[in-house]
Formats: structure tokens, C-alpha cells, sequence
């Protein structure tokens, strides 16, 4: 099994053990109304302010949500774009989400490989925007690659905004480190069943197991100079040297004739 499938296989049982959770893991009990409410207050939160800020509506536009999960925030971003394309590595959360949403017309659901955003037209989408889903990357690598991509299907003039991690220090102590290395070990290797078993015996979550959970760490220079490449004018940067680092602003229209 390669990365991509493994990430892939790793985010179906993540979906089928409890998806609300492990979209949004800072709650164990969600229910339906309080998860999309979660949503539309981070999309209050996240949002609105910098897309004011730049003079950027919404309105009659097309928003690529790299990252739905279960359409926590899907719905908020239906409720205001004229289009939304919802896309996620997972079949299970993509189910669940489509389940819950039904009722929506706008959304436009795709499965993505794990690699690229090959699924989307190039330059198809005015608004690109993704949340809790680069700091998952395995590796650097991967996560890099998706930022590249976010601009490639941008429309020139289309707006941005990703999340990265770019927390360096560990969050754990040596003894905790040590444990999860012990974990990723046979995961690394395709032995799943074995990294979930160790992870058990050593009183850890066994839905945890493998780097597509932990992930990586970006440096924002990194990032910086990915943007700039792609054809990005980033307006903000904040968070740095943490968790929860914010990248937001337009696609260069100097290349339209």
C-alpha cells in the first residue's frame, strides 16, 4: 500500500469510527446541529474578516473546499457562494457528508487521490480555501505540492486561504515521542494492523496510528516562496510558530492578456 492509499485507508476508518470527531477532535460528543454550527462560527471566524478585509464577496463565485471531511463547513460556504466544490481523499467522509447534505444543490462532491488536485480544471476556481488538513500531511512533500495546486486552480484575481502547522517544538515529552515512533514504525512499512495493535498495547488511540494523523511542519519562508512561484500575492500571514498558521491572499492577474 503507497502513502496515498494509506492516508486514504486510514481517513475511511477514521470516518466509519466516529467522523465528527475526527474532523473536528477538540470534542468527543458532537451531534449533528452543534457540528455544522461549529462550521459556520469558524466560518465567521476565518472567513468573513479577511475576505472583507481585501474587498473580496462571495457572491455568484466558486469555492474549492480542499479537505470537507464530513461538510462541517460545507454548508456555510453553500449558504454564500453560488458554487461549492466539496473534495476530500476519503469515500467514507465524502458519504457521510453527502448524506447530510442532501438537501444543498450547489455542492459538487469529488474524491481527490491524496496527491494532487488533477480532479479540478486549472484556473476553474475563484476561491480556494483549506482548514485542519495540510498539518495531516505525512510529509512535507505532499503538503507543499497541495499549496502549488491551490493556485493552479485558481482563477488569476481568485483568493486563497490555508492552514498550516508550523509548530516545530515537540508537544510531547521524550517518553511520548519514543511511544509513537514505536507505532509509526510497522505503519511505515504497510503493517497497519501491527502499528494499531502496539498502539494499544502501549495505552494508546489505535485510530491514531500512522503520520496521517500527526503529520508535518511547514516553515513559513517555505511557504512564502511556494506561493510566490505558483503566482500568489499573499496579503496576511499570522500564527506563526504554531499550530494553527494562516496564509491568505490573491492570484496574480498580470499573466491575463
Amino acid at each position: 500500500m503507497n502513502l496515498t492509499e494509506s492516508m486514504r485507508h486510514d481517513w475511511d476508518e477514521r470516518a466509519r469510527h466516529n467522523a465528527f470527531h475526527f474532523i473536528a477532535s477538540w470534542r468527543h460528543d458532537w451531534n449533528t446541529e452543534a457540528f455544522f454550527a461549529s462550521g459556520e462560527e469558524d466560518y465567521q471566524r476565518l472567513v468573513a474578516p479577511p475576505l472583507a478585509r481585501w474587498q473580496w464577496a462571495p457572491q455568484g463565485k466558486t469555492v474549492l473546499e480542499l479537505g470537507c471531511g464530513a461538510g462541517r463547513m460545507t454548508r456555510s460556504f453553500a449558504s454564500r457562494f453560488g458554487r461549492v466544490v466539496a473534495l476530500d481523499i476519503s469515500s467514507e467522509m465524502l458519504a457521510r457528508a453527502k448524506e447530510l447534505l442532501a438537501g444543498v444543490p450547489n455542492i459538487a462532491w469529488l474524491q481527490g487521490n491524496g496527491k494532487d488536485l488533477s480532479v479540478v480544471e486549472a484556473e476553474s476556481m475563484d476561491f480556494v480555501f483549506s482548514y485542519i488538513v495540510l498539518h495531516h500531511m505525512p510529509v512535507e512533500r505532499l503538503a507543499l505540492g497541495y499549496i502549488r495546486e491551490m493556485l493552479w486552480v485558481l482563477k488569476p484575481g481568485g483568493a486563497f486561504i490555508f492552514q498550516f502547522s508550523t509548530l516545530h517544538q515537540p508537544t510531547m515529552n521524550w517518553k511520548g515521542r519514543l511511544a509513537w515512533a514505536v507505532v509509526d514504525a510497522p505503519w511505515l512499512v504497510g503493517l497497519r494492523s501491527v502499528s494499531r495493535g502496539v498502539a494499544s498495547l502501549l495505552g494508546l488511540p489505535p485510530d491514531l496510528a500512522g503520520k496521517s494523523w500527526r503529520g508535518t511542519t511547514l516553515s513559513v519562508d517555505e511557504v512564502r516562496g511556494v506561493v510566490s512561484r505558483a503566482g500568489g500575492s499573499i496579503r496576511e500571514i499570522s500564527g506563526e510558530g504554531t499550530a494553527m498558521t494562516w496564509c491568505g491572499g490573491i492570484k496574480s492577474v498580470a499573466q491575463v492578456q
